[in-house]
């Protein structure tokens, strides 16, 4: 009868063993749930960057458009930004940042 118990309670630490190393096995291998946790996270963070990117594009879509059309607001923006341009009557002041 000891004998049997005893068996009977070597047999149910093998099968907890079985399962607990079956367990560390699917949350923690190459392909574990951890891992695919990891992955989505990544997704969706890409997702996003794309959305912030297609946005980006439209805005420079829609500048690239005004220049095209000649709207003289907007080129005259551009050449007082990126080439320093002014018109006769004004006197453009240079600011060093220390």
């Amino acid at each position: 009868m000891i004998l049997k118990l005893k068996r009977l309670k070597i047999k149910y630490i093998i099968y907890l063993v079985i399962i607990l190393v079956g367990i560390v096995y699917i949350l923690f291998n190459k392909y574990g749930i951890f891992k695919y946790w990891k992955l989505e996270k990544q997704v969706d963070q890409l997702n996003e960057k794309i959305l912030e990117i297609e946005n980006e594009n439209k805005l420079l879509e829609a500048e690239i458009d005004s220049l095209k059309k000649g709207v003289p607001a907007k080129i005259e923006k551009i050449a007082r930004e990126k080439y320093n341009m002014k018109t006769k009557d004004e006197q453009v002041i240079k600011v060093e940042e220390k």
